[in-house]
Protein backbone atom coordinates (compact mmCIF):
# COMPACT_ATOMS: atom_id res chain seq x y z
CA UNK A 1 0.00 0.00 0.00
CA UNK A 2 1.12 3.50 -0.81
CA UNK A 3 -1.15 6.39 0.08
CA UNK A 4 -1.32 9.50 2.27
CA UNK A 5 -4.39 10.12 4.41
CA UNK A 6 -4.84 13.59 5.93
CA UNK A 7 -7.17 13.66 8.94
CA UNK A 8 -8.93 16.94 9.67
CA UNK A 9 -8.75 18.19 13.25
CA UNK A 10 -12.30 18.56 14.53
CA UNK A 11 -14.52 17.56 17.45
CA UNK A 12 -17.83 15.82 16.75
CA UNK A 13 -20.27 15.72 19.66
CA UNK A 14 -23.28 13.44 19.31
CA UNK A 15 -25.82 14.61 21.90
CA UNK A 16 -29.37 13.52 21.13
CA UNK A 17 -31.70 15.77 23.09
CA UNK A 18 -28.80 17.75 24.57
CA UNK A 19 -27.76 20.28 21.93
CA UNK A 20 -28.14 23.35 24.15
CA UNK A 21 -25.81 22.07 26.87
CA UNK A 22 -23.32 20.74 24.34
CA UNK A 23 -23.18 24.01 22.37
CA UNK A 24 -22.74 26.08 25.54
CA UNK A 25 -19.86 23.82 26.61
CA UNK A 26 -18.16 24.06 23.21
CA UNK A 27 -18.40 27.87 23.22
CA UNK A 28 -16.87 27.89 26.71
CA UNK A 29 -14.04 25.68 25.43
CA UNK A 30 -13.32 28.32 22.79
CA UNK A 31 -13.26 31.07 25.42
CA UNK A 32 -15.70 33.10 23.31
CA UNK A 33 -17.74 35.94 24.78
CA UNK A 34 -19.22 37.65 21.71
CA UNK A 35 -20.89 35.09 19.47
CA UNK A 36 -22.53 35.72 16.13
CA UNK A 37 -25.48 33.35 15.81
CA UNK A 38 -26.27 32.45 12.19
CA UNK A 39 -29.64 30.85 11.47
CA UNK A 40 -32.24 31.19 8.75
CA UNK A 41 -35.03 30.87 11.35
CA UNK A 42 -34.10 32.49 14.65
CA UNK A 43 -37.02 31.09 16.61
CA UNK A 44 -35.93 27.50 16.02
CA UNK A 45 -32.33 28.22 16.91
CA UNK A 46 -32.84 30.24 20.08
CA UNK A 47 -33.39 27.23 22.40
CA UNK A 48 -30.12 25.72 21.13
CA UNK A 49 -28.17 28.88 22.03
CA UNK A 50 -29.89 29.54 25.35
CA UNK A 51 -26.58 29.29 27.25
CA UNK A 52 -24.42 31.11 24.69
CA UNK A 53 -23.30 34.78 24.90
CA UNK A 54 -24.90 35.90 21.62
CA UNK A 55 -23.85 39.41 20.59
CA UNK A 56 -25.83 39.47 17.34
CA UNK A 57 -28.31 37.27 15.48
CA UNK A 58 -27.84 37.06 11.71
CA UNK A 59 -30.66 35.55 9.60
CA UNK A 60 -29.72 36.77 6.11
CA UNK A 61 -29.10 33.27 4.76
CA UNK A 62 -29.40 32.45 1.04
CA UNK A 63 -28.87 29.16 -0.81
CA UNK A 64 -25.49 28.76 -2.57
CA UNK A 65 -24.08 31.75 -0.55
CA UNK A 66 -24.11 34.66 -3.02
CA UNK A 67 -21.03 36.87 -2.73
CA UNK A 68 -23.05 39.92 -1.63
CA UNK A 69 -24.73 37.91 1.15
CA UNK A 70 -21.32 36.77 2.38
CA UNK A 71 -20.07 40.36 2.32
CA UNK A 72 -22.95 41.55 4.50
CA UNK A 73 -22.34 38.80 7.04
CA UNK A 74 -18.63 39.61 7.21
CA UNK A 75 -19.44 43.27 7.81
CA UNK A 76 -21.81 42.36 10.66
CA UNK A 77 -19.11 40.23 12.31
CA UNK A 78 -16.60 43.07 12.07
CA UNK A 79 -19.03 45.73 13.33
CA UNK A 80 -19.90 43.72 16.47
CA UNK A 81 -16.43 42.55 17.49
CA UNK A 82 -17.38 38.88 17.10
CA UNK A 83 -14.97 36.24 18.46
CA UNK A 84 -16.85 33.05 17.44
CA UNK A 85 -19.60 31.86 15.12
CA UNK A 86 -22.39 29.41 15.94
CA UNK A 87 -24.49 28.30 12.98
CA UNK A 88 -27.74 26.39 13.41
CA UNK A 89 -29.33 25.10 10.23
CA UNK A 90 -28.67 23.32 6.96
CA UNK A 91 -25.94 23.55 4.36
CA UNK A 92 -26.71 27.16 3.39
CA UNK A 93 -26.36 28.31 7.00
CA UNK A 94 -23.13 26.41 7.48
CA UNK A 95 -21.91 27.75 4.15
CA UNK A 96 -22.47 31.33 5.26
CA UNK A 97 -20.56 30.75 8.51
CA UNK A 98 -17.73 29.33 6.42
CA UNK A 99 -17.75 32.40 4.19
CA UNK A 100 -17.26 34.60 7.26
CA UNK A 101 -14.54 32.33 8.65
CA UNK A 102 -12.74 32.31 5.31
CA UNK A 103 -11.79 35.98 5.61
CA UNK A 104 -11.80 36.42 9.40
CA UNK A 105 -10.42 33.14 10.76
CA UNK A 106 -13.20 33.07 13.37
CA UNK A 107 -13.89 29.63 14.89
CA UNK A 108 -17.20 27.93 14.08
CA UNK A 109 -19.42 25.70 16.19
CA UNK A 110 -21.84 24.06 13.76
CA UNK A 111 -25.22 22.61 14.72
CA UNK A 112 -26.68 20.91 11.63
CA UNK A 113 -30.42 20.52 11.19
CA UNK A 114 -30.15 18.61 7.90
CA UNK A 115 -27.91 15.82 6.62
CA UNK A 116 -25.94 18.07 4.25
CA UNK A 117 -22.52 17.29 5.74
CA UNK A 118 -20.92 20.65 5.02
CA UNK A 119 -20.12 20.97 8.71
CA UNK A 120 -17.52 18.18 8.51
CA UNK A 121 -15.60 19.51 5.51
CA UNK A 122 -13.10 22.28 4.86
CA UNK A 123 -14.84 23.11 1.56
CA UNK A 124 -16.37 26.55 0.98
CA UNK A 125 -18.58 27.76 -1.85
CA UNK A 126 -19.64 31.20 -3.12
CA UNK A 127 -21.91 32.12 -6.04
CA UNK A 128 -21.65 35.16 -8.28
CA UNK A 129 -23.10 35.83 -11.69
CA UNK A 130 -24.62 32.36 -11.96
CA UNK A 131 -21.30 30.64 -11.30
CA UNK A 132 -20.51 28.76 -8.11
CA UNK A 133 -16.87 28.76 -7.03
CA UNK A 134 -15.65 26.27 -4.45
CA UNK A 135 -12.37 25.91 -2.64
CA UNK A 136 -10.64 24.23 0.28
CA UNK A 137 -9.29 26.13 3.26
CA UNK A 138 -8.58 24.95 6.84
CA UNK A 139 -10.03 28.19 8.23
CA UNK A 140 -13.57 27.20 7.25
CA UNK A 141 -13.57 23.81 8.99
CA UNK A 142 -15.82 24.14 12.08
CA UNK A 143 -13.91 23.53 15.31
CA UNK A 144 -16.80 21.49 16.69
CA UNK A 145 -19.96 19.88 15.36
CA UNK A 146 -22.85 19.25 17.72
CA UNK A 147 -25.18 16.59 16.35
CA UNK A 148 -28.61 16.28 17.95
CA UNK A 149 -31.01 13.93 16.17
CA UNK A 150 -33.91 15.50 18.07
CA UNK A 151 -33.36 18.68 16.03
CA UNK A 152 -34.09 16.66 12.88
CA UNK A 153 -37.60 15.65 13.94
CA UNK A 154 -39.13 18.78 12.44
CA UNK A 155 -37.41 18.29 9.09
CA UNK A 156 -40.12 17.33 6.55
CA UNK A 157 -39.79 13.89 5.03
CA UNK A 158 -39.18 15.09 1.43
CA UNK A 159 -36.43 17.42 2.66
CA UNK A 160 -35.00 14.65 4.82
CA UNK A 161 -34.91 12.33 1.82
CA UNK A 162 -33.20 14.84 -0.46
CA UNK A 163 -30.72 15.84 2.25
CA UNK A 164 -29.95 12.21 3.06
CA UNK A 165 -29.32 11.45 -0.60
CA UNK A 166 -26.97 14.43 -0.69
CA UNK A 167 -25.05 12.65 2.07
CA UNK A 168 -25.15 9.44 0.06
CA UNK A 169 -23.62 11.34 -2.85
CA UNK A 170 -20.70 12.23 -0.56
CA UNK A 171 -20.16 8.50 0.01
CA UNK A 172 -20.23 7.66 -3.69
CA UNK A 173 -17.89 10.49 -4.66
CA UNK A 174 -15.52 9.46 -1.87
CA UNK A 175 -15.05 6.06 -3.50
CA UNK A 176 -13.15 7.61 -6.42
CA UNK A 177 -12.53 11.26 -5.58
CA UNK A 178 -9.21 12.88 -6.54
CA UNK A 179 -7.53 11.90 -3.23
CA UNK A 180 -9.56 8.79 -2.39
CA UNK A 181 -7.71 6.19 -0.30
CA UNK A 182 -8.65 2.93 1.49
CA UNK A 183 -9.62 4.77 4.68
CA UNK A 184 -11.97 7.10 2.82
CA UNK A 185 -13.62 4.12 1.14
CA UNK A 186 -14.07 2.29 4.44
CA UNK A 187 -15.81 5.32 5.96
CA UNK A 188 -17.91 5.81 2.83
CA UNK A 189 -19.07 2.20 2.76
CA UNK A 190 -20.19 2.36 6.40
CA UNK A 191 -21.91 5.65 5.54
CA UNK A 192 -23.81 3.96 2.69
CA UNK A 193 -24.88 1.16 5.03
CA UNK A 194 -26.08 3.57 7.73
CA UNK A 195 -27.94 5.83 5.29
CA UNK A 196 -29.56 2.88 3.55
CA UNK A 197 -30.72 1.67 6.95
CA UNK A 198 -31.73 5.03 8.40
CA UNK A 199 -33.53 6.85 5.59
CA UNK A 200 -36.35 4.30 5.12
CA UNK A 201 -36.99 4.48 8.87
CA UNK A 202 -37.27 8.26 8.64
CA UNK A 203 -39.90 7.85 5.91
CA UNK A 204 -41.81 5.19 7.85
CA UNK A 205 -41.60 6.96 11.23
CA UNK A 206 -40.69 10.65 10.85
CA UNK A 207 -41.01 11.27 14.60
CA UNK A 208 -38.81 8.33 15.61
CA UNK A 209 -35.28 9.02 16.78
CA UNK A 210 -33.69 5.75 15.71
CA UNK A 211 -33.92 6.44 11.98
CA UNK A 212 -32.81 10.03 12.45
CA UNK A 213 -29.78 8.96 14.49
CA UNK A 214 -28.69 6.35 11.93
CA UNK A 215 -29.08 8.85 9.10
CA UNK A 216 -27.16 11.53 10.99
CA UNK A 217 -24.37 9.06 11.79
CA UNK A 218 -24.17 8.06 8.13
CA UNK A 219 -24.16 11.69 6.99
CA UNK A 220 -21.23 12.46 9.28
CA UNK A 221 -19.19 9.52 7.99
CA UNK A 222 -20.05 10.53 4.43
CA UNK A 223 -18.83 14.07 4.97
CA UNK A 224 -15.59 13.00 6.63
CA UNK A 225 -14.83 10.62 3.77
CA UNK A 226 -15.71 13.25 1.18
CA UNK A 227 -13.58 15.92 2.84
CA UNK A 228 -10.56 13.66 2.59
CA UNK A 229 -11.21 12.18 -0.87
CA UNK A 230 -12.13 15.43 -2.58
CA UNK A 231 -14.92 16.39 -4.94
CA UNK A 232 -15.59 13.95 -7.75
CA UNK A 233 -17.57 14.28 -10.97
CA UNK A 234 -20.96 14.08 -9.28
CA UNK A 235 -20.40 17.11 -7.06
CA UNK A 236 -18.85 19.08 -9.88
CA UNK A 237 -22.01 18.55 -11.94
CA UNK A 238 -24.29 19.43 -9.03
CA UNK A 239 -22.35 22.61 -8.21
CA UNK A 240 -22.39 23.79 -11.83
CA UNK A 241 -26.14 23.20 -12.16
CA UNK A 242 -26.92 24.72 -8.78
CA UNK A 243 -24.91 27.85 -9.45
CA UNK A 244 -26.14 28.37 -13.02
CA UNK A 245 -29.84 27.70 -12.49
CA UNK A 246 -30.33 28.26 -8.74
CA UNK A 247 -31.54 24.68 -8.27
CA UNK A 248 -32.24 23.25 -4.84
CA UNK A 249 -28.92 21.79 -3.71
CA UNK A 250 -29.97 18.50 -2.10
CA UNK A 251 -32.63 17.68 -4.69
CA UNK A 252 -30.13 18.21 -7.50
CA UNK A 253 -27.82 15.67 -5.88
CA UNK A 254 -30.66 13.15 -5.60
CA UNK A 255 -31.48 13.47 -9.31
CA UNK A 256 -27.93 13.44 -10.71
CA UNK A 257 -26.38 10.74 -8.49
CA UNK A 258 -27.80 7.62 -10.21
CA UNK A 259 -26.62 8.86 -13.60
CA UNK A 260 -23.05 9.43 -12.42
CA UNK A 261 -23.05 6.06 -10.67
CA UNK A 262 -24.28 4.39 -13.86
CA UNK A 263 -21.39 6.04 -15.74
CA UNK A 264 -18.60 5.23 -13.29
CA UNK A 265 -19.46 1.93 -11.59
CA UNK A 266 -18.80 -0.33 -14.62
CA UNK A 267 -15.28 1.14 -14.86
CA UNK A 268 -14.43 0.07 -11.30
CA UNK A 269 -16.06 -3.36 -10.76
CA UNK A 270 -14.39 -3.97 -7.40
CA UNK A 271 -15.73 -0.72 -5.96
CA UNK A 272 -19.10 -1.47 -7.53
CA UNK A 273 -19.15 -4.82 -5.73
CA UNK A 274 -18.22 -3.27 -2.39
CA UNK A 275 -20.86 -0.54 -2.68
CA UNK A 276 -23.44 -3.15 -3.67
CA UNK A 277 -22.67 -4.99 -0.44
CA UNK A 278 -23.21 -1.79 1.56
CA UNK A 279 -26.54 -1.24 -0.19
CA UNK A 280 -27.48 -4.90 0.33
CA UNK A 281 -28.03 -5.30 -3.41
CA UNK A 282 -26.61 -7.08 -6.44
CA UNK A 283 -25.14 -3.86 -7.85
CA UNK A 284 -24.49 -0.37 -6.55
CA UNK A 285 -26.80 1.21 -9.13
CA UNK A 286 -29.55 -1.30 -8.41
CA UNK A 287 -29.25 -0.63 -4.70
CA UNK A 288 -29.39 3.13 -5.18
CA UNK A 289 -32.37 2.99 -7.55
CA UNK A 290 -34.27 0.69 -5.18
CA UNK A 291 -33.53 3.05 -2.28
CA UNK A 292 -34.59 6.17 -4.17
CA UNK A 293 -37.81 4.48 -5.31
CA UNK A 294 -38.49 3.38 -1.73
CA UNK A 295 -37.97 6.96 -0.53
CA UNK A 296 -39.94 8.69 -3.29
CA UNK A 297 -36.91 10.76 -4.29
CA UNK A 298 -37.07 13.33 -7.13
CA UNK A 299 -35.96 11.92 -10.47
CA UNK A 300 -35.72 14.76 -12.98
CA UNK A 301 -33.95 18.11 -13.29
CA UNK A 302 -37.00 19.37 -15.16
CA UNK A 303 -39.12 18.96 -12.02
CA UNK A 304 -36.59 21.09 -10.10
CA UNK A 305 -37.02 24.00 -12.50
CA UNK A 306 -34.00 23.61 -14.76
CA UNK A 307 -34.78 24.98 -18.25
CA UNK A 308 -34.24 22.64 -21.18
CA UNK A 309 -32.19 25.36 -22.86
CA UNK A 310 -29.69 25.05 -20.02
CA UNK A 311 -28.62 21.54 -21.00
CA UNK A 312 -26.27 22.70 -23.73
CA UNK A 313 -25.10 25.69 -21.67
CA UNK A 314 -23.96 23.51 -18.77
CA UNK A 315 -21.82 21.04 -20.72
CA UNK A 316 -18.61 23.05 -21.06
CA UNK A 317 -18.54 24.34 -17.46
CA UNK A 318 -18.95 20.74 -16.28
CA UNK A 319 -16.12 19.57 -18.53
CA UNK A 320 -13.93 22.40 -17.23
CA UNK A 321 -14.63 21.38 -13.61
CA UNK A 322 -14.37 17.60 -14.04
CA UNK A 323 -11.57 15.89 -12.10
CA UNK A 324 -8.94 14.30 -14.33
CA UNK A 325 -9.04 10.90 -12.62
CA UNK A 326 -12.73 10.10 -13.05
CA UNK A 327 -13.06 6.31 -13.53
CA UNK A 328 -14.91 6.65 -16.86
CA UNK A 329 -13.97 9.03 -19.69
CA UNK A 330 -15.72 12.42 -19.48
CA UNK A 331 -16.46 13.90 -22.91
CA UNK A 332 -19.00 16.30 -24.35
CA UNK A 333 -21.24 13.51 -25.70
CA UNK A 334 -21.11 11.72 -22.33
CA UNK A 335 -22.12 14.81 -20.36
CA UNK A 336 -24.77 15.75 -22.93
CA UNK A 337 -26.35 12.30 -22.66
CA UNK A 338 -26.11 12.26 -18.87
CA UNK A 339 -27.74 15.68 -18.51
CA UNK A 340 -30.49 14.86 -20.99
CA UNK A 341 -31.38 11.65 -19.16
CA UNK A 342 -31.34 13.46 -15.80
CA UNK A 343 -33.48 16.29 -17.17
CA UNK A 344 -36.04 13.89 -18.66
CA UNK A 345 -36.04 11.68 -15.56
CA UNK A 346 -35.08 8.61 -17.58
CA UNK A 347 -33.62 5.55 -15.91
CA UNK A 348 -29.83 5.83 -15.86
CA UNK A 349 -27.87 3.94 -18.48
Amino acid sequence: MQFVHDRLSQRAVFATGGAADAVAEEVRRLGASRVMAIASVRGRAEPVLAGVPVAIWHTDVVMHVPVDVAGRARAVAADHGIDALVCVGGGSTTGLAKAVALTTGLPIVAVPTTYAGSEATDVWGLTEGGRKTTGVDPRVLPRTIVYDAALMLGLPVPTSVASGLNALAHCVDAMWGPRADPIDRTLALEGIRALTSGLPRVVDDPTGLEGREQTLYGAYLAAVAFASAGSGLHHKIAHVLGGMFDLAHAETHAVVLPHVLALNAPAVPDLDRRMAGAFGADSALGGLLDLEARLGAPTSLRSLGMPESGLATAVQPILDASPPNNPAPVTSPVIEALLRAAWDGKEPA
